[in-house]
């Protein structure tokens, strides 16, 4: 039954119908600025469909001044006109009324639809809408009103309400250019009988004059108006209807509806989904902000399916564990081949093609911005662990080994490795082996640098094997569980370090308190009497800088001892050659750097400054903290320890060159004993490295080049070959470098609705960024001469009334999760105690031995608590009932919120306990 006036439109909705193959069809691998709303539509699996953005104008003023008024928008969220304050509210979930959803059903059910008219002005379309009022008269009233030209919204620069023109407002910057809009005008309007609705697709989309405060072409027009209604009836049914288009699964239903009855069936598929809020439980005034992350759109997909006739929707999402990623299935970069250095091989021909964009790909401003930020830090990690280096092997490698060894490995990996976003640098573990092999060395009377030259040799020849064997396939079983040991030692070894250099600073150096012996110097002359063997002390007259005394025996000032030397006299006494406070003045410096560090990373977070100042003080947050640091040190002139820097490009040993003799005064056997503790370095390099490739090749960072696992640790064995020949430090992947460098890389889009985070994109993958990192790094070599587990864990001490309502807690049992917590703290706390002992050499195997311990965990937890806890093992998916791992895939009545918040998609983010 056509209802009257739709004789003129076409309802067949023919040109909106999608075929099951276009319903399939890839879009390919770019990515869209349109952020998270087609993302959602890419969840469904159906073409994309353009963003829609919808204005609420209301009727105000009846019945002495008529006039419509913008008094909220939607994208995502809703946005109200608070006139009063004058500016817009911030966006928040809107929260409707069931009554004003049940009267805009009611009131569509009875009004007008039209579906794919053909009107292409506002005028057109006012004539198609009025058509359905009878009277004459009420139709010429109801048309002068529907052109009259809306206030729309109003400048937050000051209290003065007034027009902006529609290309000024900064609304239009977030919206993408393939947006489409919708007005919804409802108001109160005593000359009609009876309400009066009426819902409108338009065919072609058309921007409808000033309609909309943004010049958007328009796709849909809901009117609803009528007689006096008590409260804020209208109000509220407007924004009923402004809600439900902003519903993604409402929007592709309505897109693709052909009659009222999908209208009606959409509708009530949104009611089906809407959580009520019961009265008295909650305050009507408060609001709710955004998500951080938006809940996936697949768990309603089937209602839509069952209520929208003629359309099917595929499911296209894929099963994803509790992080938001796939399921653990091997990649293309980890099958093996079943030839030597078969993987080798696929990885170069792999990575050859996409060599040339690997440069053109950095022609962009934040390629500049992410070099002079990972240039600080790469310059700050090399000072540091050359500081380290130089302590640990009593100065047989510096500074100066640090810089030129940074320089030359990074830039050799980042032209020729696989993962380029890799930055190389020396690690904890690395260095830990370091000073193991020196103290080793020392204590047998070895040549450290001809011994660690063919434990170099020797790692090579290993790596080239396990590069040959493919065995970097193995990295398919570093789980969490490996990944969180691993980071965590990596955390301990570095703020051991740093409370140890403090502690032995206050041994060096005590703190002085007033009274203390050591502050007594004195300037002794020659007395009256030539007697020069005695000095005695005596309180100042004056405060002169120079207090002379003549006590007829002897003549003594509090002079400064390098004062008292220059004016002919003596310093005498305890305190002459003691600096005092070093060690206090060190911590406050050692607290003031780290204080201010952890205050300029959550600036990001607060509500002062621009976000451009907000984001550069966060990302710079340790380098401003150091500079910070060495600038107070230098203004106030503390007499604080100082990083020696060698003044010439030169070794820091005195007396050897750039290249390592094989033997020195080594015996000849040593060479072939080197192999033992080269096998257990190879074992910490292939953890370190490959770990570290594992975190930064995870799917949810959207990498489109692929990962290069083979090559990596390829590079990784030339370049320890190179480094230990030149006596320069061993380098691997540096986690929180390289999660830095791809962090700095982010591609974001624009376009995104008010209170909507930018959706990822991906990042901007290439190698000019870090190669020219490390070109700037070996250009500093020159500058020498001016160089100078927490959550799981806090649940183990907090009562269960205050414990956060985790996903993880709603599935496993406390008491398991505990379980999983102490035995990852016994892993670590052995990894600490092997590390400290002298049986430290072989940690590196107890390193390897956390994967055997992950693996042992399959007897003690099932494989549903281990998806949760931690990940599952790539065999161990095959065995785990498909619902265990897709539980998104069966929609029964039975199914809980749970299913839908852990598969909902999640924005890469650095996840590991280092920082």
């Amino acid at each position: 039954m056509k209802l009257p006036g739709q004789e003129e439109c076409d309802t067949s909705a023919a040109n909106e119908n999608i075929s099951a193959g276009e319903l399939d069809s890839d879009h390919g691998p770019g990515h869209s600025p349109s952020g998270s709303s087609e993302t959602n539509s890419r969840e469904l699996g159906v073409s994309r469909d353009p963003p829609l953005f919808i204005q609420l104008n209301e009727l105000l003023g009846w019945p002495q001044a008529l006039e419509w008024r913008e008094t909220g928008r939607w994208m995502l969220f809703e946005e109200k006109l608070e006139v009063s304050a004058g500016r817009w509210s911030v966006p928040h979930v809107p929260i409707l009324a069931l009554p004003s959803l049940q009267k805009l059903r009611s009131l569509l059910a009875k009004g007008l639809v039209l579906l794919d008219c053909p009107a292409r002005s506002l005028l057109e379309l006012v004539e198609q809408v009025i058509k359905v009022e009878s009277s004459a008269e009420r139709r010429g009233q109801l048309q002068a009103l529907l052109l009259q030209r809306p206030q729309h919204s109003i400048q937050t620069t000051g209290p003065l309400l007034f027009c902006v023109t529609q290309h000024q407002n900064p609304l239009k910057q977030k919206l993408p250019p393939e947006a489409e809009a919708a007005a919804v005008l409802t108001g109160e309007l005593g000359f009609l009988p009876q309400p009066l609705g009426a819902f409108v697709r338009l065919r072609n989309p058309v921007v409808l004059g000033t309609l909309t405060e943004v010049p958007l072409p328009c796709r849909f027009f809901c009117l609803l108006l009528g007689p006096a209604m008590p409260g804020k009836g209208y109000h509220e049914i407007g924004r009923a209807a402004a809600v439900l288009l902003s519903d993604l699964q409402f929007q592709w239903s309505v897109r693709r509806a052909s009659n009222l009855h999908d209208l009606l069936a959409a509708l009530d598929a949104f009611l089906e989904e809407v959580t009520v809020l019961p009265p008295g439980r909650w305050d009507p005034t408060a609001r709710i902000l955004p998500p951080k992350c938006l809940p996936s759109q697949l768990k309603r997909s089937p209602s839509q399916k069952r209520d929208v006739q003629g359309f099917s929707i595929p499911h296209t999402g894929r099963a994803e564990d509790r992080h938001g990623r796939g399921p653990h299935v091997p990649c293309a970069e980890l099958q093996r081949t079943g030839r030597l250095f078969g993987g080798l091989v696929q990885d170069v021909s792999r990575k050859a093609s996409w060599y040339s964009t690997d440069f053109l790909d950095a022609l962009h401003p934040q390629c500049f911005s992410a070099v002079l930020y990972i240039y600080l830090a790469t310059v700050t990690n090399a000072i540091t662990f050359g500081g380290l280096l130089g302590d640990a092997t009593d100065g047989a490698q510096g500074v100066l080994e640090s810089f030129l060894g940074t320089a030359v490995a990074g830039a050799a990996f980042c032209l020729l490795a696989g993962q380029p976003l890799t930055i190389l640098s020396s690690t904890g573990p690395v260095l830990v082996f370091e000073r193991l092999l020196f103290s080793f060395s020392r204590d047998h009377s070895l040549d450290y640098l001809p011994f660690r030259l063919w434990v170099g040799i020797w790692v090579t020849v290993f790596c080239l094997v396990l590069v040959a064997t493919e065995a970097s396939v193995l990295v398919r079983y570093f789980t969490r569980f490996t990944e969180e040991g691993f980071c965590a030692l990596i955390s301990l070894i570095f703020i051991y370090d740093a409370l140890g250099k403090m502690v032995h600073l206050t041994h060096t150096y005590p703190i002085q308190r007033p009274g203390s012996p050591g502050y007594g110097c004195f300037c002794q002359y020659p007395g009256p009497q030539g007697n020069e063997s005695q000095w005695a002390t005596a309180q100042p007259k004056s405060r002169d800088d120079v207090l002379s005394m003549d006590l007829g025996l002897v003549n003594a000032s509090l002079l400064p001892p390098f004062e008292c030397t220059r004016q002919g006299g003596q310093p005498r006494g305890p305190g002459c050659h003691t600096v005092p406070d070093i060690a206090f003045f060190s911590l406050l410096l050692f607290l003031t750097s780290f204080f201010f560090a952890t205050a300029f990373k959550h600036v990001k977070t607060s509500h002062f400054f621009p976000s451009v100042v907000r984001k550069v003080l966060s990302d710079f947050s340790s380098v401003l903290a150091i500079l910070l640091g060495c600038g107070l040190d230098t203004f106030l002139g503390l007499a604080t320890p100082k990083l020696l820097v060698p003044t010439e490009f030169k070794p820091t040993l005195p007396g050897r060159g750039w290249l390592v003799s094989p033997f020195g005064a080594n015996p000849w056997w040593l060479s072939v004993a080197a192999a033992l503790p080269a096998l257990l370095l190879c074992i910490l390099i292939f953890m370190d490295q490959q770990i570290t490739a594992v975190i930064l090749n995870r799917a949810e960072y959207k990498l489109q080049k692929g990962a290069g696992f083979h090559l990596d640790l390829f590079c990784v064995a030339v370049l320890i070959l190179l480094t230990s020949t030149l006596g320069l430090p061993w380098y691997v992947s540096a986690t929180v470098i390289s999660l830095a460098h791809m962090d700095s890389l982010r591609r974001e889009s624009r376009a995104c609705a008010p209170g909507e985070a930018p959706s990822f994109l991906g990042i901007r993958e290439q190698r000019l960024t870090g190669l020219v990192v490390f070109i700037l790094t070996g250009i500093s070599i020159f500058l020498a001469p001016v160089l100078k587990f927490v959550k799981r864990v806090q649940l183990l001490l907090m009562p269960a009334k205050h414990q956060p309502d985790l996903l993880l807690l709603r599935h496993v049992p406390l008491k398991r999760v505990h379980l999983f917590t102490a035995i990852q703290l016994v892993c670590l706390g052995l990894l600490w105690i092997i590390k400290s002992t002298p049986a430290a050499i072989i940690f590196p195997i107890m390193l390897l031995g956390l994967v055997g311990v992950r693996k042992a965990l399959e007897w003690v937890f099932s494989p549903q608590e281990l998806l949760w806890l931690d990940e599952l093992m790539p065999e161990d998916e095959r065995s785990i009932p498909e619902k265990g791992l897709e539980p998104e895939h069966s929609f029964g009545e039975d199914e809980s919120e749970d299913s839908e918040l852990m598969y909902q998609p999640k924005v890469p983010e650095i996840n590991i306990s280092v920082n």
